[in-house]
């Protein structure tokens, strides 16, 4: 690790990716898409470490290796920290902040770093959808119905004859 520091090496990495920024969260630099963390930068027992999301079976697979160990208190969902130390070569990390980034940003600012179109959502037929419209209406009518009725309860118990 010559040259750069690890904060400014992850800063370079970090803050090229689309609608990123650098916030100090429980007094560590972390790097949030929007307003949910994908990485950061601090000290854990003593060393200076970075941290990630990992797909689950990357990060079972990763944490085979020394240099990697599941996070504090989310580790199970993934996050995996690292000895910054014994980074060698920073374009090593990159693609492993890259995967946190696409999995918790939302898709279209994935898309703007992808360069394209946002995906499209899943497309629901016209039968579908207009049984869904039906039952929506349905279960609205329902709920006005006993309102109704239970107003009008109130009200003919409150009247004398």
């Amino acid at each position: 690790m010559k040259g750069r520091s690890v904060l400014d090496q992850m800063r370079a990495i970090c803050l090229a990716l689309p609608d990123t920024k650098e916030t100090l969260t429980w007094g560590q630099p972390h790097f949030r898409v929007g307003e949910k963390i994908f990485a950061g930068c601090g000290e854990e027992k003593g060393r200076v470490v970075i941290g990630f999301k990992l797909d689950m079976d990357h990060a079972d697979a990763i944490i085979q290796d020394p240099r990697f160990w599941r996070a504090p208190y989310v580790g199970h969902k993934g996050w995996v920290s690292m000895d910054a130390n014994a980074v060698d070569d920073w374009d090593e990390v990159r693609p492993l902040v890259l995967e946190s980034y696409r999995l918790i940003a939302p898709r279209r600012t994935v898309a703007k770093l992808d360069g394209g179109a946002v995906p499209a959502a899943p497309k629901v037929s016209q039968k579908k959808g207009a049984k869904a419209a039906r039952k929506t209406a349905k279960t609205t009518a329902k709920k006005t119905a006993k309102k109704t009725a239970s107003k009008a309860a109130k009200t003919s118990r409150g009247r004398r004859s």
